[in-house]
């Protein structure tokens, strides 16, 4: 019998680069950081953090909280991840909720993890919405809804994100927040497998054998139907924000 667990909040600090706006200094400032020049990406930051620009704020927090080319300082890191999570800039207000969940420089508090977990979730940051139906599943700060978790782990599992898909799989195997179905978790099992994520793997097989020949093959073409859906429209979304760039 399949029994998996759901996967655990993800406490860790993103590094990602989404952002609601550029500029040529912040273009320069990422493309520093990337290639370890913290000093120079420090000093394109630094005249940004004056006009109060939440993407800059949010990546000198990170320079703060990592202490890359400058003294360690958590404080400031969190001074600065407010600031920009104020602004309601998505990655400040996911990693702010991850602060907050583990008690880490501020009193523990599941309620306002949850708050600010909800906000970055709608701005569509996928990591967010997955750690919101984590939330909901596990009743982290909220109630426990499982209706809610599946469809928070829908939105995250149509933007590709693979642990989404595999907790949606298994809402569908054992019929919480959502109608028992196996042949939508196969599907979705399928889908998360195609980025080798390994217990999907696992669990596509255990899907199989609970299946028959004819349902198997209609799933495999609804999987590959959807996950081809999802993925043009991550390249849409991407193609979208690109040109936010120019």
């Amino acid at each position: 019998m399949k029994k998996l667990t759901l996967a655990a909040l993800a406490l860790t600090v993103t590094t990602s680069f989404n952002v609601f706006a550029f500029t040529g200094d912040y273009e320069l400032g990422v493309f520093q950081l990337n290639r370890g020049e913290f000093k120079a990406a420090i000093e394109e930051f630094t005249p940004l953090l004056a006009e109060e620009y939440a993407p800059a704020q949010y990546q000198m927090a990170l320079i703060y909280l990592n202490g890359h080319g400058v003294k360690k300082d958590e404080q400031k890191a969190l001074e600065l991840i407010m600031k920009a999570a104020d602004q309601n800039y998505p990655d400040a207000l996911f990693n702010l909720s991850v602060i907050y969940s583990e008690g880490r420089l501020v009193k523990k508090d599941l309620k306002k993890a949850f708050e600010y977990m909800q906000k970055a979730a709608n701005k569509n940051l996928p990591s967010a919405q997955f750690n919101l139906g984590v939330m909901f599943a596990n009743g982290e700060g909220t109630p426990k809804d499982p209706t809610r978790a599946a469809r928070w782990y829908e939105k995250a599992a149509r933007q590709n994100y693979v642990f989404a898909q595999f907790n949606l799989a298994l809402m569908y195997f054992e019929g919480k927040g959502v109608r028992l179905s196996l042949q939508e978790s196969y599907i979705w099992n399928i889908i998360a497998a195609k980025s080798g994520y390994e217990p999907a793997i696992k669990s596509k097989a255990m899907d199989e054998r609970n299946l028959g020949l004819k349902d198997i093959q209609i799933a495999r073409e609804i999987a590959e139907k959807r996950y081809k859906q999802i993925l043009e429209q991550v390249d849409s979304r991407t193609k979208m924000l690109s040109k936010s760039v120019l």
